[in-house]
């Protein structure tokens, strides 16, 4: 027979379908908000990573440069005048009296010329001044000797006279007259030799002076002379002639640079150092100086005292032979040590990592696939190392390419 059936209630199943449903959504939906955000991809090729290590750590500095003459022998123009020849050019090897470029200069040689001839007209004034004093003191000796003889003869008239007036042959008259006569003669006499006394002691001044009055005119007449030779312009030390720039027909005033003369095998370094770096620059410091060709150790020699457009410069003395195709003006790169640190942790200077501050770095996790962000304090730094402080371990590995772009999350993954 048949047993009637009670159709399903379709309401009922829906509703509990529609129930089972928004649970379903909810628990999705719970699960999904636990989730953590996948972690953003990191091309490892495009980054740089670097090992942490422990030990011995160089602290330096470096900057570019060139090599220069450590002694240049600059060539001034002692007197202006026209260039009539220019005998060599820059590079030619030269010695201390090769001629570089000959000058002429009218007014200058007229001038040795008046220097001759007033030199000449002093020389012949000392001759005649010696022929003269040399007449003078004769003549006064003759007149001495003169004085001298009328002196004698009239003491002889007035010891006659006295003999013949104690026999009361002459007049007392007469024998004074002779005694004032001999009494005449001597004073004479006296002055006469104190007028020769004067003349000798005056000789030797009259002649030092005109001597004096000679040899500065034989002084301005050398000068004059060295003007007219400087006109002949020589290198002054031997070497090769690093600059010549003139041409003939041009004219130089006195004091202007002319040419300059250099040794290749006595350079130094200079070196342009960032001022912020500089303040650690000591003198005697070692470095090393990159030619491009090889390196030269040297030394620091100097340090400008003052900072040009944010460097200083830092003069370097080699100590080691210069590689072949060394010359001055060659651009260079020079390390300076500044510090040798012992038993220290060090990893590769980071794109933003400064000195003595915290950092951010991404640490390598998970054998490599991941990288976490770690706060990392670095000490001393140096041109590629910089010390590190805490936050990390000797072996750890970290990113040190610029990272800014995934400041907003903690943790990257690498392909």
């Amino acid at each position: 027979m048949d047993i009637p059936r009670t159709p399903p209630n379709r309401k009922r199943r829906r509703a509990l379908m529609a129930t089972g449903g928004v649970a379903a959504i909810v628990l999705v939906t719970v699960a999904l908000s636990r989730l953590k955000p996948a972690a953003p991809s990191v091309d490892r090729a495009s980054i740089v990573i670097d090992t942490v290590k422990q030990g011995a750590m160089v602290r330096d500095v470096r900057g570019p440069g060139a090599l220069e003459p450590e002694s240049p022998n600059f060539i001034s123009a002692v007197t202006s005048g026209r260039v009539d020849r220019v005998l060599l050019r820059p590079g030619a090897k030269v010695e201390a009296n090769t001629v570089l470029l000959e000058m002429s200069n009218p007014d200058v040689e007229l001038q040795l010329l008046s220097a001759d001839q007033q030199l000449a007209a002093a020389q012949a004034a000392l001759v005649t001044l010696r022929t003269t004093l040399a007449t003078q003191r004769l003549q006064q000796e003759a007149a001495v000797a003169q004085a001298q003889a009328s002196w004698q003869d009239a003491q002889r008239t007035a010891v006659a006279a006295e003999s013949l007036a104690q026999r009361n042959l002459i007049a007392t008259y007469d024998l004074q007259k002779d005694r004032d006569q001999a009494e005449q003669l001597q004073t004479q006499l006296t002055i006469a030799r104190q007028q020769l006394a004067v003349l000798a002691a005056s000789v030797d001044s009259q002649i030092v002076l005109q001597k004096d009055q000679v040899e500065r005119l034989r002084a301005i007449d050398e000068f004059q002379r060295s003007r007219v030779a400087s006109m002949h312009v020589t290198a002054g030390a031997p070497g090769v002639l690093q600059d010549l720039s003139l041409e003939v027909g041009q004219w130089v005033q006195a004091g202007q640079q002319l040419a300059e003369v250099v040794q290749p095998t006595r350079l130094k370094a200079v070196l342009r150092i960032a001022e912020t770096q500089a303040a650690e620059v000591a003198l005697g410091q070692e470095a090393s100086i990159d030619t491009r060709n090889g390196l030269v150790p040297g030394r620091v020699s100097r340090m400008d005292p003052q900072a040009v457009n944010g460097t200083v410069s830092v003069d370097v003395s080699l100590d080691g032979a210069l590689p072949p195709g060394s010359r001055p003006d060659l651009s260079v790169e020079g390390t300076i040590t500044i510090e040798r640190l012992k038993d220290v942790l060090y990893v590769g200077r980071p794109a933003y990592g400064q000195s003595n501050s915290t950092v951010g770095l991404f640490k390598l996790v998970d054998g490599g696939r991941y990288a976490v962000r770690v706060n990392v304090q670095l000490g001393r730094a140096s041109v590629n190392d910089i010390e590190v402080l805490g936050g990390l371990q000797k072996g750890d590995q970290v990113i040190l390419s610029d990272m800014s772009r995934y400041d907003a999350v903690d943790r990257v993954k690498l392909d």
